[in-house]
Formats: structure tokens, C-alpha cells, sequence
């Protein structure tokens, strides 16, 4: 028997597609991705109030008799009601979604979600932290790539974000972050190698390399590659506060990591509790605390959840 065939549905932001590909490779799938794009003004409404049908769709989806996939894994709000929808088209569809879905539980046959979002149900899975498509292989396999741009022997990868719901990133609270790891790692011989997102906006870019470039090696654009290599080389991982999902992708790399905090703009609860829940397993302390090497089990929570999820599946 081949691999299983999975649907991949997502809005197209990179944590999403970071969680969907990670469980479908966990799960040994062949995947595709679908980019789900819901019309005006379905994109605005939450899914509890939106109908099961494709009219929501500005693309729709069709699938053959010979594309039926064996399970489809969705994560976002716009991907909640195309999953649905293929299911009553076609029972024997294995649902999961990540993420909480805000509709009725009982809508997929399984629901994985980090443990700071506290979902309760029998279909639940919870994860600590976010689940994603990076693993340790991939890190090791492209350490040499940023190796002839940065030569020391006392390196810290910083990971930068962008703006959110929580977190504005503006300029003086970015400077903030520049100029601790200045005070706190170039200080002590280290060199900076600086990583954008793609949420990182330019402006966010241009003044790392304003203010980091003579202290290490800017990577001016989204560069998976140059990514994993930082999580390589680096003695130490430093990520912004701003998305719970790169933390968890460098908690992959079991190298010590700090989060670097900024003002939140509203109540952000739900990221305190992560930060508290990665505290206490001993994977990240906050930017501005003492300069330690510390250990803990490389974490990525996609196999261990496909694992379970796979007897389900086989069920």
C-alpha cells in the first residue's frame, strides 16, 4: 500500500503552512497545498455564522474521483468551512484541523491545538507549543550554508518577526532588542547573525542592517536555508516574542534560546502562558537574563502527535 494522500488548506501565512506540512510529513503523507480564499463578505465572518458551501470560495475546489485525498489537514480560519464542506461531500475523508476552529468540535475527526489554548474534547490533541515542518535533519543538512558569512566561533542567531495583533514591532521597541544583544552577547565576543520572517517588514530589514551589520551578518530576505543554518551554527538562538510557532521551530534545534519581549498591545494572555509552559520545560528564558548554556530535549511535538493520530487513522 503507498503513502496516504493528504489536502493541505491554509490562508497561506508561513506558520500555518509550517503546521499543516509538518503534520502531514510526520504522518507520511504525499501532500498538496490549497491556499484558501474566501469572497466578500465571508472573509470577515466568523465560520459559526458562515454557511457549509462553497459560495464562500473565491477559488473553488474541485476534486476528482482519482484526487479524493485519504485526509485533509486544515489550520486558520478561512481553511474551517472548505474542510467541512469536503467531509459531507466524502465520509471516509480523515479531518484534522490545528488550531481551534471556533465551530463545533465534532466537524473534524481531530483537532490539534497547543496547550496554552486549553481546548477540551475526546478528538483533542494538544501539543506544547506549535507543531511545524522543521526538523533536526534539515538543520544539520544546511549548516554549512552561512558558514563562509559569518567566521566565529561565538555565534547568536537572532529571529526576527513582525506585527501582529499583539505586538506592533515598531522601530524603538527593535532598536530595544539591538541594542541589549549589543550590551549583552557583542559585548562578549560574539557576532549576530539576524534572520527576517516573512511578517518581518522591510523597514524592520534595513534598520538591522543600519544598526547589526558591523556586528555580524544580516540575511536581507526569507531564506529557509539561511534559516536552518543560523539554528546550526548558533551557540545561542534569540527569537522575538511575537509568534509562538518560531519559538517552537527553534526549540527543534536544542540550542539555549531567549525570547526577546516586547510591549504587547492588548491582552495577551495566551502567549504568557506559553512563555510559562516553555520556561518550566527548560527550553527558553528571557532576553536580558544571564549568558548560560543550558540543555533539554530537542522538542517537535508533530511525531509524537502522529503517532496517535495514525491509530486513529488506521481505525
Amino acid at each position: 500500500m503507498g503513502k496516504l494522500k493528504a489536502l493541505l488548506l491554509t490562508e497561506g501565512m508561513h506558520g500555518m503552512i509550517s503546521q499543516v506540512e509538518g503534520m502531514a510529513k510526520a504522518l507520511n503523507t504525499e501532500y498538496s497545498h490549497k491556499i484558501v480564499r474566501l469572497s466578500f463578505p465571508w472573509n470577515l465572518i466568523p465560520p459559526k455564522f458562515t454557511p457549509i458551501s462553497q459560495i464562500i470560495l473565491k477559488d473553488k475546489i474541485y476534486i476528482t474521483e482519482n484526487e479524493i485525498p485519504d485526509i485533509i489537514i486544515s489550520c486558520g480560519r478561512k481553511s474551517v468551512i472548505p474542510s467541512i464542506f469536503l467531509k459531507r461531500k466524502n465520509s471516509k475523508i480523515f479531518t484534522i484541523h490545528i488550531q481551534d476552529p471556533k465551530v463545533s468540535f465534532k466537524n473534524f475527526d481531530a483537532i490539534v491545538a497547543p496547550e496554552h489554548d486549553n481546548l477540551k474534547g475526546e478528538n483533542i490533541y494538544t501539543s506544547k507549543g506549535a507543531i511545524h515542518y522543521i526538523t533536526e535533519s534539515e538543520i544539520n543538512k544546511d549548516k554549512q550554508y552561512l558558514s563562509a558569512k559569518i567566521k566565529s566561533e561565538k555565534i547568536v542567531s537572532l529571529i526576527l518577526g513582525g506585527p501582529n495583533k499583539y505586538y506592533s514591532f515598531n522601530p524603538d521597541q527593535v532598536i530595544n532588542i539591538f541594542n541589549q544583544i549589543k550590551s549583552i552577547f557583542v559585548s562578549q565576543g560574539y557576532k549576530i547573525i539576524i534572520i527576517p520572517s516573512m511578517r518581518t517588514p522591510k523597514e524592520t530589514i534595513d534598520l538591522a542592517t543600519k544598526e547589526m551589520s558591523s556586528c555580524g551578518y544580516v540575511v536581507n530576505k526569507v531564506d529557509k536555508q539561511a534559516y536552518l543554518s543560523a539554528y546550526a551554527l548558533a551557540n545561542y538562538i534569540i527569537v522575538t516574542c511575537d509568534s509562538t510557532s518560531m519559538i517552537s521551530e527553534a526549540a527543534t534545534s536544542g540550542k539555549p534560546i531567549f525570547v526577546a519581549h516586547m510591549k504587547a498591545k492588548r491582552n495577551n494572555y495566551r502567549f504568557k502562558r506559553f512563555f510559562e509552559l516553555f520556561k518550566q520545560m527548560g527550553i527558553t528564558r528571557d532576553l536580558g537574563e544571564k549568558i548560560e548554556n543550558w540543555t533539554y530535549n530537542k522538542h517537535n511535538e508533530a511525531q509524537r502527535i502522529a503517532f496517535e493520530l495514525n491509530k486513529k487513522i488506521k481505525k
